[in-house]
């Protein structure tokens, strides 16, 4: 009995996707985004200042990125070698934003991994007592 309930939902679901229709780009959309989760892809996430329009955090590599709307935070698994991943979080605000774009066209090692911090972008902080 629950083998054919399975099998009702599961031509349900088939036929409304055909009904909905998928149009080329999205098929081509969810193969792209599927490559790079399975860390198939360079990439490279930039983070931006939005009042300054200055880069604060740059990462190149194969990686996973997922949006916490939750938390305000990017969500990144980079793989680091085979079998071996870090994970980063990047939290967001009203004054960041990120790009994430394809680098994989470039000479790049599938196992390289970079993460820049931009200087410029680090305000020093001095603390004082007043005691």
């Amino acid at each position: 009995m629950k083998n054919k309930q399975k099998k009702i939902i599961a031509t349900i679901v088939i036929v409304g996707m055909l009904l909905v229709g998928c149009t080329e780009a999205d098929k081509v959309s969810s193969n792209v985004s599927q490559e790079a989760d399975n860390f198939n892809v360079i990439r490279r996430l930039t983070v931006l200042n939005a009042r300054s329009d200055k880069p604060m955090f740059e990462l190149i590599g194969a990686f996973s990125i997922t949006v916490d709307s939750a938390d305000n935070q990017l969500e990144v698994i980079c793989e680091t070698g085979e079998n071996e991943y870090k994970k980063h979080f990047i939290a967001l605000n009203e004054w960041t934003m990120y790009v994430v774009e394809d680098v994989s066209g470039a000479e790049v090692d599938k196992y390289r991994y970079e993460v820049n911090f931009l200087p410029e972008s680090i305000v020093p902080v001095t603390v004082t007592n007043n005691d």
